[in-house]
């Protein structure tokens, strides 16, 4: 026997979170996220082959295998693959592992669905900083762009931290998005006043400034490679505080996490993570913003899911937006950093009108 709602009532909707991660218990769960995990390698693995084979010029599978291992100088494809496609494609993997994993931890540690590094200014900091590097001190080796770019990034991260912070209520989502918005606008002008008052500071910063990960040397790995690797431990170290933090600050106070600790580990690891990106590719955006959300989609708000996955599923990205780039004009114009601007607008869009985007 069934009993009718009175007039005027109705049953409660329950909340329900679209995709494939919705509806499903403990079990299914761990299988789905490791199955989501499994698919990532096998995408990571797919995109690495492709970003040395395909491009201007197609190259066959033997000759990339020659190259690797029975290097002939005299084969041009060799060469290219070795001079060239080799070392884009190590770039790719390593930058895009650090802005992706730097959008997650931005998101988690502000709570804010629609943080990214460029919204909340690190990139700009960074950006200003090495443009500085060049128009005032006159550097023009990248490897010497890393340090420059930390330190403007770090300054940044701090600025917007302190005055989201101001006021009764601390450091909310809105205040941090509205101090880094308007420190981005800050410094991006300033950039481009440096940038215009010199003719050899436009000619060393315009296409580093569009972002991309070709023409790249392999010169810059011995100092970024430490500097990423340790963003990422201290990134990935910061999971389960980052899910008590979730929770609110009295909460994540009762369950032992120590605040302070947790907010100083999670700024150095984007210091690191930004800083050395944008200084090896320039800065490249919404990779922050996308994959973290992609990826949150499949396993549900575990941060101990979320930060991995997206380790690997954003150097996938941004290999495949690379191909996709000098597929389309085989003269390697079209830089990585506009078709993912390209591809993220309408991905920003989605995000926006779809409820329950973060799952935070």
């Amino acid at each position: 026997m069934t009993t009718a709602s009175p007039p005027g009532e109705t049953t409660p909707v329950r909340r329900h979170t679209p995709g494939p991660y919705s509806g499903t218990g403990p079990a299914p769960r761990h299988r789905r996220r490791v199955a989501v995990l499994a698919a990532a390698v096998v995408f990571l693995l797919a995109m690495t082959v492709l970003s040395v084979m395909v491009g201007a010029r197609g190259i066959a599978p033997g000759t990339v295998w020659d190259a690797l291992f029975h290097f002939d100088s005299s084969s041009d494809e060799q060469v290219m693959v070795r001079e060239l496609r080799l070392p884009r494609t190590v770039i790719g993997l390593l930058v895009g592992a650090a802005l992706g994993l730097c959008g997650a931890l931005i998101q988690a540690f502000t709570r804010n669905p629609l943080a990214d590094p460029g919204i909340l200014g690190v990139n700009a900091g960074a950006g200003f900083a090495v443009t500085f590097a060049v128009g005032v001190l006159g550097l023009t080796d990248p490897t010497e762009f890393i340090w420059f770019a930390l330190a403007g990034a770090f300054a940044l991260t701090v600025l917007v931290y302190v005055l989201g912070s101001l006021g009764a209520d601390r450091a909310t989502p809105v205040k941090l998005t509205l101090a880094g918005v308007a420190l981005t606008a800050v410094f991006s002008g300033l950039t481009s006043a440096l940038t215009l008052k010199s003719l050899k500071t436009l000619d060393v910063t315009r296409f580093w400034d569009v972002g991309s990960i070709g023409g790249r040397s392999l010169d810059v790995l011995p100092v970024a490679l430490p500097l990423i690797g340790a963003g990422l431990l201290l990134g990935l170290f910061s999971a389960h505080s980052l899910n008590a933090l979730a929770l609110g600050d009295d909460s994540a106070r009762s369950l032992g996490v120590r605040l302070g600790a947790t907010r100083a580990c999670v700024v150095l690891a984007v210091t690191l993570l930004a800083g050395t990106a944008v200084a090896v590719a320039g800065p490249i955006a919404f990779i922050g913003l996308m994959v973290p959300h992609v990826v949150r989609w499949f396993t549900g708000p575990d941060q101990r899911w979320i930060l991995p996955l997206t380790v690997l599923v954003a150097p996938a990205f941004l290999l495949a937006a690379d191909v996709v780039g000098r597929v389309v004009l085989p003269s390697g114009e079209l830089r990585v950093g506009l078709v993912t601007a390209l591809v993220g607008a309408p991905v920003l869009v989605a995000l926006v009108r779809r409820r329950n985007a973060s799952g935070l």
